[in-house]
C-alpha cells in the first residue's frame, strides 16, 4: 500500500487491483466538505482516473447527493441517447441504468457513441448489495497499449459504427433517447449530431452514427481507447438473450449492435479479444453505503459486476466534452 497527498489533508490508497480510495471522518456538512474539498478532489481523479471516497454517508438523493454533486461539477448534464431508461431524482440525477442483476455491464465509457460525452461521472451508493455488484475501473491507455497491433490499428483507422433499432419493447424510447417523441424533433436532433437515420415502414426508427474508438485525452493529450464497442456488442449478450432477439427482431434489427467503422461485423474473437484485455486490467472494491465514486469518463471505462440483493446506486454526469481522435497509427497510440 502507498499513499499520495496534496497540500490539504486527503490520503489515498493505492493497492493492487483496487481503485485509488480515500477514506475520511464522515463531515457534519457533507456539501459544505465537498466544497471545500473540490480542487482537491478533482486533482486527484486527474492524477489516478478514477477516486473513490469511503466515509460520506450518502444517505439522502437530493439533500446529499445532488448537493454533493453539484459542488464538484459546474452542473450535471441531462442525459441524451440513452440505451435503456433510467428512474430520475430531477434534471441530471439518475438511478443506475435498469440491467439484470445477475448480468454483468461490461466495461466502457459512458456515452462514448454521443458528439459530447461526459468527462466526468459520478456515482453514490445508497443501498450496497449483498455480494458483488461493484463499480469496477479500468485505465483505457493501459488498455490500448495492450491491444494487438491489427486490432488497435483499425479502430484508430475505421473508427466503430453504433446501429439501434428502437421499439417499445426493450431499451429507451424516443423521448427518453431524444428528449422528444416528435418525429421532426428527432430528425432535427440526428442531424445535429450525426445521426444517420431511417423511418421503417412499422413506424420504428433505425439509426447508425460513426465514431472514434480512440480519442485524446482534452487535458494530457495521451491516447485512450474510448467506445463502447464491446458492451453494446452482440456477442456480450449471454448467448440466450441474443438468441431470443435475434429471433424476435432480426439479425439485423436488434436493439443495439456495433461494427467497424466501414460497416462490416465484428467477430465473436474479437469482442472476447476487447472484455478479456479489459478484465486483465480491472480494478475493483466493493461498494459501502454511503460511498463516492468519481471516474475521468474518457481516461477510466467502468463496469457493473452481477450481484444479489438490492443495490441502489446513483449517477451523475459532467463535464461534456468534445473530444479529438487519438492516434492513427500503433506507434502514436503508445506516445
Amino acid at each position: 500500500m502507498s499513499t499520495s497527498s496534496l497540500a490539504a489533508p486527503l490520503d489515498v490508497e493505492l493497492r493492487p487491483g483496487r481503485p485509488p480510495v480515500a477514506r475520511i471522518d464522515t463531515p457534519p456538512d457533507v456539501p459544505g466538505w465537498a466544497a471545500r474539498y473540490r480542487d482537491v478532489l478533482r486533482a486527484r481523479v486527474a492524477e489516478h482516473g478514477s477516486l473513490l471516497v469511503r466515509g460520506l454517508g450518502l444517505r439522502d438523493p437530493e439533500q446529499q447527493v445532488r448537493a454533493v454533486f453539484d459542488r464538484l461539477t459546474g452542473g450535471l448534464m441531462t442525459e441524451r441517447e440513452s440505451f435503456a431508461p433510467r428512474e430520475t431524482f430531477g434534471s441530471g440525477l439518475y438511478v443506475s441504468t435498469t440491467w439484470p442483476a445477475n448480468q454483468p455491464m461490461c466495461m466502457h465509457h459512458e456515452l462514448s457513441y454521443t458528439q459530447e460525452p461526459p468527462g466526468l461521472m459520478l456515482f453514490a451508493c445508497l443501498t450496497a448489495p449483498e455480494d458483488g455488484g461493484a463499480t469496477a475501473v479500468a485505465d483505457a491507455a493501459e488498455v490500448l497499449r495492450e491491444l494487438p497491433a491489427e486490432v488497435r490499428t483499425r479502430f484508430e483507422r475505421e473508427g466503430w459504427l453504433l446501429t439501434r433499432s428502437y421499439n417499445d419493447e426493450i431499451g429507451a424510447s424516443l423521448e427518453e433517447s431524444f428528449g422528444t417523441a416528435d418525429r421532426a424533433g428527432v430528425e432535427s436532433y440526428c442531424r445535429a449530431n450525426g445521426i444517420d437515420f431511417v423511418w421503417q415502414p412499422n413506424g420504428s426508427l433505425r439509426t447508425t452514427q460513426r465514431r472514434p474508438a480512440v480519442v485524446r485525452h482534452p487535458v494530457t493529450g495521451e491516447a485512450c481507447w474510448f467506445n463502447q464497442i464491446a458492451f453494446l456488442n452482440e456477442w456480450t449478450l449471454a448467448p440466450e438473450v441474443r438468441e431470443y432477439l435475434v429471433d424476435i427482431y432480426g439479425a439485423d434489427g436488434l436493439p443495439f449492435n456495433t461494427r467497424y467503422g466501414d460497416g462490416t461485423p465484428i467477430g465473436e474473437d474479437v469482442v472476447e479479444l476487447l472484455n478479456a484485455t479489459y478484465e486483465k486490467h480491472t480494478r475493483r472494491e466493493p461498494w459501502q453505503a454511503g460511498d463516492l465514486l468519481l471516474v475521468d469518463n474518457v481516461r477510466t471505462a467502468h463496469s457493473r459486476e452481477p450481484y444479489t440483493g438490492d443495490r441502489q446506486v446513483l449517477v451523475g454526469m459532467a463535464d461534456p466534452r468534445r473530444l479529438d481522435a487519438g492516434a492513427t497509427n500503433p506507434e502514436a497510440s503508445e506516445r
